[in-house]
């Protein structure tokens, strides 16, 4: 079967198969209840189906049970004389069963309506053994940069599911706006969530979108988030940036800044990319405003919501320290602190949430250079600077979340030449992707237990609209997806071919979803960006 991700064994199938039709019974064993209404709500309504309740033992039926012989994210399908069964070893297990039953019913189960209504359909008779590589399975969507709407979230969430990715890593502040609304702090959204104008393109492009740009999710519609992903078994991490990243925030509450440096009062939300001087002063009231900012975050994403609900992104990356250097109120904190210089100043204050957020029940996560200066023992690092930060955070005994920007970064461009859309980065291609590895060479079995996966990231610089997204996303994801999945052999010995064969089943997937993906033979028409000037860097990346 053309299924994607691959499952770890397949027994069949026959030529016979299950029919799957206007009688077809749902019966839902206890602990299987969010999959029984997923099924029902999408699938049934994709094919117009009732999937009525019915007893266990109905020969054309589907049952979903619970099985604790199987770990808790595996699943066992089945079809054959006793109709469909799938067990789970926990309730996310049913569920990712349930996505492969999907698969299994052709593309139109994955539409909105039915389009071919009274068409038989019929699951072939076999038995499929699954479970995840890794734990952690991840997508990093950047709504800082390019604000995308709730529906698009929502969206993307179930596009998560289909491929049985189960962590929404949500970048919600940065320079260029602010994406969340804290009630004590109301200049956030009326201030920070919107810039003047945009610019179109790479930095020094000479382009710009001249009109605003912004908005921002209210708490109930983060509630709805992260409700509508934990139905699907995905947690959403928040990330929240500090001290750098942080221009939009300084622009809504210029105390938070250098003052004694800058006039914090004439800065705006940056309209531009790069990585902005302007990061947050080393002071107590500094503090104090983030620990408000954290307090509404933590009873947004609460910690029972997910597999890894009890993470807090913080960013830490990037920070320029210029402003710090020629700050008396920095060189202050320093000396009072013993500090060696700026680099352990940023350790300080990355430290100081680690210690608040721990002091809470939750776990610190942030990008590698958090490991600069030291960090404590329950924080885990996002390694996106290659795999060294990834190495030294599994030797160090951190938990780890592989994510090289020279592998995984999903804006990066897909193939050389002029027709890709404000080309950024080293060419990835379907087949780069498909061959990455997330646990890095030289660890030993224990260290590499610290690795909890993997996770692609988005970023939205030079992608200005949900089409944008869909076009850099996929149909690499696909790929990312199975890597983070299945138990795939070293990379120069994956069957690239095979998957691309099974491709051709989910490009039709794909379509009925209405994902406007990047075609095998390149860009259409209405997606290139011609003369939008981009940063595109030749050759293969550094393998480190």
């Amino acid at each position: 079967m053309e299924l994607i991700p691959a499952p770890r064994a397949i027994e069949g199938p026959t030529g016979s198969a299950v029919p799957f039709g206007p009688g077809t019974t749902l019966w839902a064993g206890p602990g299987t209840e969010r999959t029984e209404r997923w099924l029902r709500a999408t699938l049934g309504t994709a094919l117009g189906l009732p999937l009525r309740p019915g007893p266990r033992d109905a020969p054309d039926g589907v049952r979903l049970l619970l099985d604790d012989t199987l770990g808790p994210e595996a699943y066992r399908l089945g079809a054959g004389d006793r109709g469909v069964e799938i067990r789970g070893g926990g309730p996310a297990g049913v569920f990712w069963g349930a996505q492969t039953l999907r698969q299994l019913l052709g593309p139109d189960a994955f539409r909105r309506a039915p389009v071919r209504p009274g068409t038989a359909l019929g699951v072939p008779y076999q038995v499929i053994e699954d479970a995840p590589r890794f734990r952690w399975r991840g997508l990093l969507l950047d709504v800082a940069r390019h604000f995308m709407p709730k529906e698009g979230v929502l969206r993307y969430l179930d596009l998560m599911a289909a491929h049985k990715l189960n962590v929404l890593h949500l970048h919600l502040t940065d320079d260029q706006g602010w994406r969340i609304e804290i009630k004590r702090y109301p200049r956030l959204t009326e201030i920070a969530s919107w810039r003047t104008r945009t610019k179109f393109g790479h930095r020094a492009s000479p382009l710009w979108e001249e009109k605003p740009h912004g908005g921002y999710y209210t708490q109930d519609d983060i509630r709805e988030i992260v409700a509508y992903a934990a139905e699907r078994y995905i947690s959403v991490v928040p990330e929240i940036d500090v001290p750098g990243h942080s221009q939009a925030a300084i622009a809504a509450y210029p105390e938070l800044g250098n003052t004694d440096v800058v006039d914090t009062t004439a800065l705006s939300v940056w309209d531009t990319w790069g990585i902005s001087s302007n990061v947050l002063a080393p002071t107590d009231a500094t503090l104090r405003f983030y620990e408000g900012v954290f307090e509404e975050v933590l009873e947004l994403f609460p910690a029972d919501a997910g597999a890894f609900s009890e993470f807090v992104h913080v960013g830490g990356d990037e920070c320029r320290k210029e402003q710090w250097a020629e700050s008396v109120t920095a060189k202050t904190r320093i000396t009072d602190l013993g500090l060696a210089d700026e680099d352990e100043l940023q350790s300080w204050f990355i430290g100081h949430f680690d210690a608040w957020l721990a002091a809470r029940g939750r776990r610190l996560i942030g990008w590698d250079e958090i490991l600069e200066g030291g960090l404590a023992p329950g924080a885990a690092v996002s390694s996106w600077r290659g795999y060294g930060g990834g190495v030294a955070a599994a030797r160090a005994g951190h938990d780890v979340v592989m994510c090289p920007e020279q592998y995984v970064y999903l804006d990066h461009r897909q193939a050389p030449g002029d027709d890709e859309p404000v080309p950024i980065g080293f060419v990835r291609t379907l087949e780069d992707v498909y061959r990455f590895e997330p646990v890095p060479d030289g660890l030993t079995e224990e260290e590499a237990r610290h690795v909890l996966g993997t996770q692609a990231n988005v970023w939205t610089e030079v992608l200005e609209d949900t089409a944008r997204v869909d076009y850099q996303t996929f149909p690499r994801l696909a790929a990312f997806a199975e890597v983070a999945w299945s138990p795939l052999p070293a990379p120069a010995d994956r069957d690239y071919a095979g998957f691309e064969r099974r491709m051709a089943a989910h490009y039709r997937r794909l379509d009925a979803l209405g994902v406007a993906y990047r075609p095998p033979a390149g860009p259409r028409p209405w997606q290139k960006r011609p003369g939008v000037l981009g940063r595109p860097i030749e050759g293969p990346p550094p393998n480190r």
